[in-house]
């Protein structure tokens, strides 16, 4: 199999469907500038692919004004990064893990529906074996 190379058509396509990941298909082409059909017909490229994983409503923050956002800063012991990440992919409160370099080895995104969850999600991080040390700051406000 071949693997997909992106142009700039699909980065445009991208970009658009994250301005606005319900857009018409009809709205998409206009902007791009090109036909429905090629549009429908990169999209569905991307999705197989993978190139594009899922579709997501962003959601105003009066409406989820109980939730607590945080980055959380994580140094792993030794060579268990990938033990580590395995441990963290299962916590359904951890959107994304990022590796890094710097004084921290792992950066992980963690949204919580109140403090009370948040304070559950840090005790379980902290559990997990060869997480050396965390540090994490509670996302404020966002511009």
């Amino acid at each position: 199999m071949t693997p997909y190379l992106y142009d700039a058509l699909d980065k445009a396509l991208i970009a658009e469907l994250r301005k606005d990941g319900r857009a018409a298909i009809s709205t998409l082409a206009t902007t791009l500038d090109v036909s429905r059909g090629t549009v429908q017909n990169r999209l569905d490229r991307l999705v197989s692919s993978g190139a594009i994983q899922g579709f997501t409503v962003r959601v105003h923050e009066h409406i989820e004004s109980e939730l607590v956002r945080a980055i959380m800063m994580i140094e792993v012991i030794g060579k268990s990064t990938t033990q580590v990440i395995n441990a963290l992919r299962g916590l359904p409160e951890l959107n994304k893990i990022h590796t890094t370099n710097g004084a921290w080895d792992l950066i992980a995104e963690v949204q919580a529906a109140n403090l009370s969850e948040f304070d559950g999600v840090l005790r379980q991080v902290r559990e997990i074996d060869g997480i050396l040390n965390s540090e994490t700051s509670i996302l404020l406000s966002s511009t």
